[in-house]
C-alpha cells in the first residue's frame, strides 16, 4: 500500500511524457477527428498557432516532474489545468467519446496523487 502513490506516479508521469513526445517525434498513430467537425477545428487552431506545442512542452516537463518525489507537488500543479481541458474537450467537443479511456484513467491517477499530496495543497487555500 505504501508503494501506490509511486506506482500511480510512475503510470501518470510516464503517460504525460509519452503524449507529449508523441506530438513532436510521432511513434504513435494518433486518430484524427472528422474535416470541418469542432474538434477537427479546434485542434487545428491548437496546432497552427504553436499553442498545443507549448502544452505538449508542459506536459513533457509535469510529467517528469511527477515522476520524481520531491517534486510531485509542482508536477501536479502543471498537469492539473491540462488534464482538465483533455476532460473538457472529450466531454464538449467530442460528445463523451473516448472519455472513459485514458483521460478517465489519468484523472483518476491525479486525483489520487492529490490525496496523497492533500496536506500540501490545503496549505493553498487555507490561512
Amino acid at each position: 500500500m505504501k508503494h501506490l502513490p509511486t506506482i500511480a506516479a510512475a503510470l501518470l508521469g510516464l503517460a504525460f511524457i509519452v503524449f507529449g513526445l508523441n506530438f513532436f517525434l510521432q511513434f504513435l498513430p494518433m486518430p484524427m477527428p472528422p474535416e470541418g467537425s469542432p474538434p477537427a477545428m479546434f485542434m487545428g487552431a491548437m496546432y497552427v498557432t504553436g499553442y498545443l506545442a507549448f502544452v505538449k512542452v508542459l506536459e513533457i516537463a509535469g510529467g517528469v516532474f511527477v515522476l520524481l518525489p520531491a517534486t510531485r507537488s509542482i508536477g501536479l500543479l502543471i498537469l492539473g489545468p491540462i488534464l482538465i481541458n483533455i476532460l473538457a474537450y472529450h466531454l464538449y467537443l467530442m460528445g463523451g467519446e473516448g472519455l472513459l479511456g485514458v483521460p478517465l484513467v489519468l484523472a483518476i491517477l491525479a486525483l489520487f496523487l492529490l490525496w496523497t499530496k492533500r496536506t500540501a495543497f490545503l496549505a493553498l487555500v487555507t490561512k
